[in-house]
Parts: C-alpha cells; sequence; structure tokens
C-alpha cells in the first residue's frame, strides 16, 4: 500500500472517530441534562426574544442545533408551541451550536488520551446511568478531539496536491461553495460536525479562510435539511416552521455573501487571527450571532412568507384517535419524550374519568346520548392504550436517566388500569341501555345508594390522578385513597345486603336487581383500579387485584 493510501484511509478514520465522538458528546449532554431541558423548555412564553434565550441555552447544553429544531418541528406539530415560539428558539439554537467549533479551534489534543481513558472508565466501571452519561461526554469530547487530530495530520500531504487544490479553489466560487456546504450538511446532518471538518482541514493546511467561507454559509442552509424531513406528513404549522427556518438560513446566507463579496470581510477575519481553524469557528460564529440580531425583530414577517407558500388552515375535524403530545420526532430527544408521555398519559386519565362521570348520568338520567358519548370515548381510550404501550417500549430501549426508566415501568400498569376503568365505565353503560329499553329503573333506596356510592368513586378517582399529575403525593393524599376506597368496599358489601333484604320483602323487581348487583361490582373495580394507579407511586405497594 503506498504512503499516500494509508495517509486516506487514516484521514477517513480520523473522520470517522470525530463523526463518533460529536454524537457521543451530543447524547451524553442531552442525557445528562435530562430533568433541566424539560424545565427550560416547559418555562418557554410567547416572547420571542426569550424563545431565542432558550434556543441558546437548550442547544448550548445538548450541543445540536439540528436536534433543538427538530424537537421544536415535534412541539408544534403537538400543539405545544407556536410558531412563532418555535422559530425564537430555532433562531437561538444557530447562535448555540457555535461553541463546538470555538472550541475546537484550540489546540488541547495533547490532553485529550486522558479524557477518553477517564470516560472510557466512567462508562464500563459504573452501575449509575447518570455517571455513565457524564463519563460518555468526557470520552465523546475526547473522541472528537483525537479524531480532528487524526485527520488533520494525514490531510498535511494534500495540500500540495494538485487535484485537490483544484478541488478547493473551486468551492471559493460563492454558488459553488454555498451548494457544497449545503449537501455536505444536510448529509451528515450536524453543522457542528462539518464546520468540524472544515477545521480540520483549515488546521491541516489544506484549506484557507477564502476558500472555506461560503461553504460555511452552505452548511447553515443544509443544517435545516433534517427539520424539513422531519415535518413531512405533519401539520400545516410543522412544515411552517421548518420552511421558516430555511427562509431564516437562506436570507442570511445571502446577506452574507453579499457582505462576503463586496467588503473586505474575510481579510478582517483573516487579520484578527493567524489561526486557520479559529476563523473558520469566528465566521460560522459571527454568522450566526449576527444573522440572528438582524433577523429575529423580523420574525413575524419570515412566518407570512412561510404562510403565502404553504397555504390553508388546519382542518377542524380531527380525527380523534391520535396522540397529542408524542410522535417520532419527540424519540430523538429522550430526556423530552418521557415528559410528553407523561401528558399523553394525564390526557387518557381525564377522559376515563370523564367516561365515568357520563356513564353513572346516563345511568341516573336514562340519556341515551350520553351513553353514545362514553361509546365514542371508549374508541379513543382503547386507542390510547394500545399506541402509548407502543410508545413506552420505544422510551424504555432508549438511553434515560434511572429516575425515568423507573417511571416508565410504572407507567405500564398506570395505563392498564385508566383502560380498565374505561371498560366498567363502558359496563355501567351497557346497564343504562337494559333499563332503558325494558323502561325499568331503580327503586329511591336505590339510587341513593348508588349516588352515595358515586360521590366516594369520584373522590378516589380524583385524588389517584391528582397523585399521578404530581400535584400532591405526601402520606396524607395516599391514607386519603387508601380509606375512601376502604369506604367503597365496605359500603358495597352493605348496600348488596340491604338490596338482598329488599328483593326479600318484593321492594324491587329480580331483573333490575341483577344490574343493581353488576352496577356495585362495576363501582367498587373503577375505585381499585383508581387506587392502584394513586399508589403505584408508593413505596412496596401491591397491586389490588379482586378481578378485572
Amino acid at each position: 500500500m503506498t504512503e499516500v493510501a494509508t495517509q486516506i484511509i487514516l484521514a477517513l478514520g480520523g473522520l470517522g472517530l470525530f463523526l463518533y465522538g460529536m454524537k457521543l458528546l451530543g447524547d451524553g449532554l442531552e442525557l445528562a441534562a435530562g430533568a433541566k431541558l424539560r424545565v427550560i423548555l416547559e418555562k418557554l412564553t410567547s416572547n420571542k426574544f426569550l424563545g431565542a434565550l432558550v434556543g441558546i441555552v437548550v442547544t448550548a447544553i445538548i450541543q445540536s442545533s439540528t436536534a433543538v429544531s427538530v424537537m421544536v418541528v415535534g412541539f408544534v406539530n403537538a400543539g405545544l408551541m407556536t410558531l412563532t415560539q418555535g422559530m425564537g428558539v430555532i433562531m437561538g439554537a444557530t447562535i448555540g451550536t457555535t461553541v463546538t467549533s470555538l472550541i475546537l479551534s484550540f489546540n488541547i489534543a495533547q490532553y485529550m488520551p486522558v479524557l477518553i481513558c477517564v470516560g472510557a472508565f466512567m462508562v464500563s466501571l459504573s452501575k449509575k446511568n447518570n455517571t455513565k452519561y457524564v463519563g460518555q461526554i468526557i470520552a465523546g469530547f475526547g473522541i472528537l478531539f483525537f479524531g480532528m487530530t487524526t485527520m488533520s495530520d494525514n490531510l498535511k500531504p494534500l495540500a500540495s496536491s494538485d487535484f485537490f487544490q483544484s478541488i478547493i479553489t473551486s468551492v471559493s466560487d460563492p454558488f459553488i461553495g454555498i451548494i457544497f456546504g449545503t449537501l455536505f450538511a444536510g448529509v451528515v446532518q450536524s453543522s457542528s460536525a462539518t464546520v468540524g471538518v472544515l477545521q480540520a482541514l483549515g488546521a491541516a493546511g489544506a484549506l484557507a479562510l477564502p476558500n472555506a467561507v461560503y461553504i460555511v454559509y452552505g452548511i447553515h442552509i443544509g443544517a435545516c435539511v433534517t427539520s424539513v424531513i422531519s415535518s413531512i406528513g405533519a401539520t400545516k404549522a410543522a412544515r411552517r416552521t421548518s420552511l421558516s427556518y430555511v427562509i431564516f438560513c437562506s436570507i442570511g446566507v445571502l446577506m452574507f455573501t453579499l457582505i462576503t463579496i463586496f467588503t473586505p470581510y474575510v481579510l478582517w477575519i483573516e487579520n484578527s487571527t493567524d489561526n486557520v481553524s479559529l476563523q473558520i469557528s469566528l465566521v460560522h460564529i459571527i454568522f450566526s450571532i449576527v444573522s440572528t440580531i438582524v433577523l429575529l425583530p423580523c420574525n413575524d414577517l419570515i412566518i407570512k412568507m412561510s404562510y403565502m407558500i404553504i397555504r390553508g388552515e388546519e382542518s377542524t375535524d380531527k380525527e380523534a384517535c391520535h396522540l397529542k403530545y408524542v410522535d417520532e420526532r419527540i424519540l430523538k430527544t429522550p430526556p423530552i419524550a418521557v415528559n410528553q408521555i407523561t401528558k399523553e398519559i394525564q390526557r387518557m386519565g381525564r377522559l376515563a374519568r370523564k367516561n365515568f362521570i357520563l356513564s353513572m348520568e346516563a345511568l341516573l338520567e336514562q340519556d341515551k346520548n350520553k351513553i353514545e358519548q362514553v361509546e365514542s370515548n371508549e374508541e379513543v381510550i382503547d386507542y390510547l392504550n394500545h399506541t402509548i404501550a407502543g410508545y413506552l417500549v420505544k422510551i424504555n430501549a432508549l438511553a434515560i436517566e434511572d429516575a425515568d426508566r423507573e417511571k416508565i415501568g410504572k407507567f405500564y400498569h398506570v395505563v392498564s388500569d385508566m383502560e380498565r376503568i374505561g371498560d366498567h365505565a363502558e359496563n355501567i353503560c351497557e346497564i343504562a341501555s337494559m333499563q332503558i329499553e325494558k323502561n325499568e329503573s331503580f327503586s329511591e333506596k336505590a339510587v341513593n345508594e348508588i349516588n352515595e356510592l358515586k360521590e366516594l368513586v369520584t373522590s378516589v378517582i380524583d385524588n389517584s390522578l391528582k397523585i399521578f399529575d404530581g400535584e400532591s403525593r405526601d402520606r396524607d393524599m395516599f391514607k386519603l385513597v387508601g380509606d375512601t376506597e376502604q369506604q367503597i368496599d365496605d359500603k358495597t358489601e352493605l348496600f348488596k345486603d340491604r338490596h338482598i333484604d329488599r328483593l326479600r320483602n318484593g321492594e324491587c323487581d329480580a331483573t333490575v336487581g341483577t344490574l343493581f348487583m353488576e352496577l356495585l361490582t362495576n363501582l367498587e373495580r373503577i375505585a381499585d383500579h383508581s387506587t392502584n394507579i394513586a399508589f403505584s407511586f408508593f413505596p412496596n405497594f401491591k397491586p389490588i387485584q379482586k378481578g378485572s
């Protein structure tokens, strides 16, 4: 094998290490941020300037503007974020992602083997996920630097190659350079990684700033590719978000291309430092900061342009059976995915409660319309049960914090119990339907007992959902749920005995009496499943299992 071929292979190996290290670092930062990332995004307001600040902070934490833009498209698609909010975050994200390029411009490669060793030991020997994530960050940082150095060292001979120089000369043309940068970033799907490769070429002396500047501009457009792909099949709002991102970057590229052509901009950067790697980083940083400062006040205008291209309004006739807070895009950010699946389960719990209330009203008021509402809602509950369970499996397979993994394990049981509450509500509606068809009703004494149990069961459901939502998890609340559930058990037995006495005394018809006994059983089961939901978050609790 010739020396040139060996150097090319080593350079490619260095590139592979660099890209792998970049991914390792980004994933580790994202996982380590965990709950902090959720808190930052939840405090987002409609203020576009605050949104930009949030975008800077979040992207600085996870070092991936691509991940943030995909996350934002997912949030807009789920209706958790407006287009204005989303654009503010995305604009800020372009600034946050420049931190990596600045670090890469410094010569600290000699310390990287130590970091790789320390990080590898932390990942291999630690039993705690959080410690592993920190080790992943350290190892990833060391690997990307080591890969960049390997790549740079083996690219140096290429600097004198006529073929390579002809390629470099061609990308100094604005149009070719921008197209090349767009394609390069689109394939790699990371602006930080592609800028890092340019910095490695610069450090090797194979690339000067005049040849790199337009590639850097193109990289910013190429960074939009992933968000555009993620918006395919999404709502119009989500597609407008990705389109607005493309418009924002394109205007920035046009603005800086004109500045570069008609001013000594490149010369100013070259005069500021002899470090070509730092020069490339400065171009990247200045582009991001200036574009955001200039175009953030024009956010509304950019959004209007997206409306002109993607016309029409969202369909108001939305399919009932759909997830509101979760989709495949959210899975790219595991800490956010856990938060969003929690909201989806909370939604399912509210729907199960609504069905219980409607079923009792249908029974006591002999209302066919409410029976139909319960049947319609039950279809959604069954869909949510099946679909949420699928997403829980997917999220559990992701790299998530120990606390989140424990939470996901509990969610499997919670979702099942919520689905059973919906089933028992449907059973109550069947009892109501039989009464309506036969024109029969319960005695006044039976109705009073039913209302008494209804209030107790409603209390258990409400307090259990409060515990699940995290509103209250003190021992008094758990005790209240447990005591109320016991009251329901006691009263159910008491009411059954009273009902038998009424049957003996001829105060109640035997057919209606059978329906009354079935109703009591369903109410008791609903209380049991509600209690299971509450005590899923209580240490050493064993689920109540009296039946289905």
